[in-house]
């Protein structure tokens, strides 16, 4: 299986209370995670970036990371104290520009000897927009258009130096950009940085199938998890690519304990830390757009329906729509006679793998086994020491049941992920 390590912040995973979460911005916190990482054999470490703070309620949201720096700036400093690990920066691919991007990314592989990924994310929304001089102007359905033409530039530009070191002029014209000349950086170790990219509408997922070397999803259970693989592994073959050749690592989170029961007691503390009563009326409000301060935390689901119009949550990825997902909070409330907290426990939580060391070996072993996933990309609830201890307990166990590697077998993250260097196109 394949392993990575995503530095937490911008979600509802971090325990910011616990006296053990250190900074978010520190590079000691990144290099702490990075080193434990590697320690680990993992694949790559994974920053997430936002390229702005959101809001609710006219205020900052209360789970975003004031002062996180630039992902890519932050990658090229590791790369100087980690040796082997791969390194994979979030980057927008609406409010960024193919020459200006591709070469940060092919710097940052030169400067990590073969080791550099690019996570593609999207945006539409004018709220992001107004901090760029474009702002709003891309509609919703254009998004993925751009991507994909986004990453295709991306890599003609890559592919202008010719194997042997000789530089070639480009010229691209497309529906979104046109630009020519010559790229100043030459061909990188792995040939192009990894594209992982993490949508999952159908637009996401045929352009994952198109143009991705490995997929991050939100599918963590047994059942959707076989679902999604399946349907984005059965995409592949009309653009000439094999199964092998897109790794898909949904992100999860996990609990140890010396024993399952202390695991899943454990676990049960942790979500209570997660998910406050502020934090729970706060992602009710997520959901129903609507100002719900003045309902008890410990009470029933407002009666009143969601706002699907509203601007009260500005910057958030919104999925599915909000009258489906509040009906089906409300049918999983009246089941099981659930309150808000308890409700938003229940149904925000990636999947947890839970239990004793050798419990959560088996879960992650059987879930590659059972085609639900390649691998996985780790959520931490701790910043930076939360992986620590799955480094130490779990990792060992994968190692002697042969199913994760005991030592790097090549240089690159291509070579980690069993991809290979891409055939020149020049």
């Amino acid at each position: 299986m394949h392993l990575a390590a995503h530095f937490p912040g911008v979600n509802n995973t971090t325990v910011w209370a616990d006296p053990r979460s250190r900074s978010q911005i520190d590079f000691s916190s990144f290099e702490h995670l990075a080193r434990t990482a590697e320690r680990g054999r993992f694949d790559f470490f994974f920053l997430a970036e936002g390229l702005r703070l959101r809001e609710h309620r006219g205020r900052i949201h209360d789970l975003d990371v004031v002062g996180r720096p630039e992902s890519l700036t932050v990658l090229a400093a590791l790369a100087a104290v980690t040796e082997r690990l791969g390194l994979a920066a979030t980057v927008n691919a609406t409010f960024n520009e193919p020459y200006e991007l591709a070469r940060r990314l092919a710097t940052l592989d030169h400067l990590s000897d073969g080791r550099a990924a690019w996570n593609v994310v999207t945006s539409y929304d004018a709220f992001t927009g107004e901090n760029f001089r474009r702002g709003g102007y891309l509609d919703r359905a254009d998004r993925y258009t751009r991507a994909s033409e986004f990453v295709a530039t991306a890599r003609e530009l890559w592919d202008t130096w010719t194997p042997d070191g000789t530089p070639r002029p480009f010229r691209h014209h497309g529906q979104h950009f046109a630009i020519e000349g010559e790229f100043t950086v030459p061909r990188s170790p792995q040939g192009h940085p990894v594209i992982i990219q993490a949508g999952d509408s159908a637009d996401g997922r045929e352009f994952a199938a198109s143009a991705a070397d490995v997929v991050f999803t939100r599918h963590g259970t047994p059942e959707s998890g076989r679902a999604f693989y399946a349907d984005v592994k059965a995409r592949l073959a009309k653009y000439g690519r094999a199964p092998d050749e897109l790794k898909i690592m949904p992100g999860v989170t996990f609990v140890l304990g010396d024993s399952d029961a202390e695991a899943q007691e454990r676990a049960a503390e942790i979500r209570l830390q997660q998910v406050s009563p502020q934090n729970a009326i706060l992602a009710l409000e997520q959901i129903w757009g609507r100002d719900l301060s003045s309902y008890d935390p410990d009470g029933p689901l407002p009666g009143i329906d969601p706002d699907p119009g509203s601007s009260l949550v500005q910057g958030r990825v919104k999925h599915g729509d909000p009258l489906a997902v509040a009906a089906r909070w409300r049918a999983l409330s009246e089941e099981k006679g659930l309150s808000i907290r308890q409700t938003v426990i229940e149904t925000t939580g990636r999947q947890s793998f839970i239990g004793s060391p050798g419990t959560v070996a088996a879960q992650l072993i059987e879930f590659v086994a059972a085609d639900a996933a390649d691998g996985f990309i780790l959520v931490p609830h701790l910043t930076p020491g939360g992986l620590d201890d799955f480094v130490d307990r779990v990792v060992p166990l994968l190692q002697e049941r042969g199913a994760f590697r005991s030592e790097y077998t090549g240089p690159t993250l291509r070579s980690h992920l069993g991809l290979a260097e891409p055939v020149w196109k020049g």
